[in-house]
């Protein structure tokens, strides 16, 4: 008896120290406990209380004809290129899409720089269908194999239609999300002007 009452005050002892600290949750991954991210840092991971992300890749253009037209407008506004490779089955591709939207000042940065664009591409569709994985070859050769970075992969394209910069995603996240400083320095370094005082 004496075991049954120590068992339920233990029980209650943990659910009270819970319930004081309801943030600290377990994680997926190595980390077995994290405490709640900044506000700067985009959750990661399907959240059943969180809204569905917008679906940004329009999966019915054709992606190369989409960065030749992106190309050609950033030539005549004097702008760069910034093809984000990846499609609507890749959540971190719609957080990134999703949390840059929402930043006023990165918005501000990407309007008055690059042409942006959401090139899709399904590497698991490529696997499967003939006729999509040849357009895909030449795709990925267009963006000098970005892919090989995972997903999202981030691809800058000059005025002339060359890549001069492809970014891992993976060097912009914090914990389980994207790291605002991060994101604005990758923006910032690689701007028309920027490069202009090389």
């Amino acid at each position: 008896m004496k075991k049954i009452i120590i068992s339920i005050i233990v029980v209650c002892i943990a659910i009270a120290a819970y319930s004081q600290n309801p943030q600290q949750t377990p994680q997926q991954g190595p980390k077995t406990m994290k405490a709640a991210p900044q506000q700067t840092k985009l959750q990661a991971g399907p959240k059943a209380h969180s809204p569905a992300l917008k679906k940004v890749y329009d999966e019915n253009i054709d992606p190369l004809k989409q960065i030749d037209q992106a190309v050609s407008q950033a030539k005549r506004e004097g702008k760069f290129v910034i093809c984000q490779l990846g499609g609507n089955w890749c959540p971190w591709c719609l957080k990134f899409a999703d949390f840059i939207s929402k930043d006023h000042e990165i918005s501000k940065l990407l309007r008055h720089n690059f042409v942006y664009i959401h090139v899709n591409y399904n590497p698991k569709q490529a696997k499967k269908d003939k006729a999509y994985e040849e357009k895909s070859k030449k795709l990925l050769k267009r963006l000098n194999n970005a892919g090989r970075f995972g997903y999202p992969v981030f691809v800058i394209l000059n005025g002339k239609g060359k890549v001069i910069h492809i970014q891992d995603s993976s060097f912009l996240e914090e914990g389980d999300g994207y790291d605002r400083a991060k994101v604005l320095r990758f923006f910032k370094n690689w701007t028309p002007a920027a490069l202009s005082k090389l």
